[in-house]
């Protein structure tokens, strides 16, 4: 066990998992500041510190002076630059032994980098996506003319700010290949798997009423942006009667509103996100739960949503890459249906079977269910962040 170590955990976004993850270091004995970005629009866990958290744990929400420009690029890669500033100032507060950072855009990481460095403290890389290659695939379509030069910038800031970090803790064994073919050495790469915290999501297992007319609902809870391919949503319900609620916010939920109004589909309804205290009523009472990825996204992006839907007991209706490791899961658990992100026809295909039959969905139900059973206990998910944690302050003594 790593006992007494002030350790600065920084999620970007502010999820529900990572923030489990220090509320369990610091009842571990260690001092423990979670930081989030405030400002970053998207779902968040549980930010809110309890009276039942330890005394050396704190949350640190850190807030722009401005409505964040998600969709400026240059004017979001100005707010990201001082949104690291703003974790850096927090670092310098708390003067961590070792900063673990997630989730952060590239040029907010290399600011994090640096502040930690300046302290002498050590510097995890949680490495959540690879964003340069989303970057690579992305950025050319939407910049034709600086698009590729601007991919390969962001291409080697990731690379250089992998190198320099300590230890890496990748999420999936997928991007070993990807690190290795670009000079990350593979003795710097541990993997551990994102989770979803159960035991705080089911405290709520019902938070609406149900539908009395025997219709069947799906839901899509989380963001919607480039490397989510909301059409299908459109294509599905123009061609079931099932209601479809997509919970999200931002540019491309309310372009899919705006079509659903324009286009008289009345059983596609966009909803405003809902808090973490919300989101297990809305999940729990619902009949089928939604995941996407665009066929781009392939192997650079693990939605952690699909493991928030897993504890539910509900099953998973996926459009994701062939490879993906939410796909793989949900085939190898037998815990939702999965097709490619470009094929409507086998979207609507297997929203019809779950829709139509409540035994199938009920069996795919509770295999996932059961999966976050056994493989979302925090205890020994932390032990293992430990085990990293304690390599690294052990290497460090035998070099004094």
């Amino acid at each position: 066990m790593v006992c007494g170590r002030r350790i600065l955990v920084h999620d970007y976004s502010g999820h529900p998992f990572q923030v489990q993850l220090s509320r369990c270091l610091a009842e571990r004995g260690n001092q423990v500041v979670h930081v989030h970005s405030e400002s970053f629009q998207t779902p968040k866990g549980d930010l809110t510190e309890r009276s039942d958290d330890p005394a050396s744990f704190r949350i640190a929400g850190v807030r722009l002076g401005e409505v964040f420009q998600k969709d400026s690029f240059i004017r979001r890669r100005a707010q990201e630059i001082e949104i690291g500033r703003l974790v850096g100032a927090e670092i310098r507060r708390f003067r961590p032994e070792v900063v673990i950072s997630s989730n952060a855009p590239l040029d907010t990481q290399a600011v994090i980098l640096k502040a930690a460095r300046a302290i002498g403290a050590k510097f995890v890389f949680w490495l959540q996506d690879i964003y340069s290659e989303a970057i690579a695939r992305i950025l050319p379509r939407k910049l034709p003319i600086v698009g590729g030069f601007v991919a390969k910038r962001y291409h080697k800031l990731e690379y250089d700010l992998l190198k320099d970090s300590d230890p890496i803790i990748a999420v999936t064994e997928d991007f070993l290949p990807i690190l290795r073919r670009n000079g990350v050495s593979s003795r710097q790469v541990s993997v551990i798997e994102n989770w979803a915290p159960l035991s705080d999501l089911i405290r709520v297992e019902h938070g609406r009423s149900r539908p009395t007319d025997g219709s069947v609902r799906a839901v899509y809870a989380g963001t919607l942006g480039y490397k989510h391919n909301p059409d299908i949503l459109l294509s599905a319900a123009k061609a079931l009667p099932v209601t479809i609620e997509v919970f999200s916010e931002g540019s491309v939920a309310d372009s899919i509103a705006r079509r659903a109004v324009d286009e008289g589909v009345t059983n596609l309804v966009v909803r405003p996100w809902v808090s973490f205290q919300e989101l297990p009523g809305v999940l729990a009472d619902s009949d089928i739960l939604i995941v996407m990825l665009e066929a781009d996204a392939g192997i650079f992006s693990v939605p952690s949503k699909v493991l928030t839907y897993l504890c539910f007991g509900k099953p998973v209706l996926a459009a994701v890459p062939n490879g993906n490791l939410a796909g793989r899961i949900l085939v190898r658990e037998q815990a939702g249906l999965v097709s490619e992100p470009g094929n409507h026809a086998d979207f609507v295909i297997n929203l019809r079977q779950l829709a139509e039959r409540a035994d199938l969905r009920e069996r795919l139900g509770l295999n996932g269910r059961a999966y976050a059973e056994r493989n979302f206990e925090i205890d020994a998910i932390a032990d293992r962040f430990e085990r990293v944690l304690r390599r690294l302050f052990l290497t460090e003594l035998q070099a004094i």
